[in-house]
């Protein structure tokens, strides 16, 4: 009888002693390995495609690329892998912002051991995870009963604003054409915006195109 293949995880903390806390409590799970550590967000994403983690346990504030950014670009380049925020920040505004830039869960570094294991098992199970300390609603956050757009999909936004392809944009931020479409879908479900026309409109209207948007 064949055994399912462990979860693989990878750690990203620019404290080391933290990465390599949290490593040494996976590795005493059969059903975990770790494929790697990094110090920052950059090496991550860099990384993602070759390592090809089930999980991203990653911190929020780091030098360089910070963990918003980096769970957006994670989820671009490699979108079945759940990104799980180990933070020490338990404020609303930093879980909400987490969840709403697509992470699937949200934990303090100060839980139980056992509670990162926990965490894992339910984001694999396709479930969102907030630690006993974390209290957040699971909404994103909204505006006018408009859904918070992230940094990554203003960016979208202003490129197809100004007449951009698809194709275009997939040039000018280093993605796929495929990425696009899934970013100009979830604009238009978020806006309730059917059109290109529409998002055109609604980018001018909020000042988008002159770099003074706020969302």
């Amino acid at each position: 009888m064949s055994h399912p293949s462990p979860t693989r995880v990878a750690i990203v903390d620019d404290h080391q002693m933290v990465a390599e806390g949290v490593q040494a409590i996976l590795q005493t799970y059969d059903d975990i390995e770790v494929v790697g550590t990094f110090g920052c967000g950059q090496e991550i994403v860099d990384a993602i495609e070759t390592l090809a983690p089930d999980v991203v346990l990653l911190d929020l504030n780091m030098p360089g690329l910070g963990g918003l950014t980096a769970t957006e670009l994670l989820l671009e380049r490699r979108p079945e892998t759940r990104v799980l925020i180990l933070s020490m920040h338990d404020s609303t505004g930093y879980i909400s912002s987490a969840l709403s830039h697509g992470a699937m869960g949200y934990i303090l570094k100060d839980v139980p051991t056992e509670e990162i294991k926990t965490a894992i098992d339910t984001v694999m199970r396709g479930e969102r995870y907030l630690c006993t300390g974390a209290t957040a609603s699971l909404r994103p956050a909204t505006r006018n009963g408009v859904e918070q757009l992230t940094n990554r999909e203003q960016t979208i936004l202003l490129q197809l604003a100004q007449g951009k392809s698809n194709k275009e944009v997939a040039l000018a931020l280093d993605i796929s054409v495929r990425t696009v479409e899934t970013h100009r879908k979830n604009l238009r479900a978020k806006l309730g915006i059917s059109s290109t026309a529409g998002l055109t409109r609604y980018a001018m209207e909020h000042g988008v195109l002159q770099g003074t948007g706020k969302f």
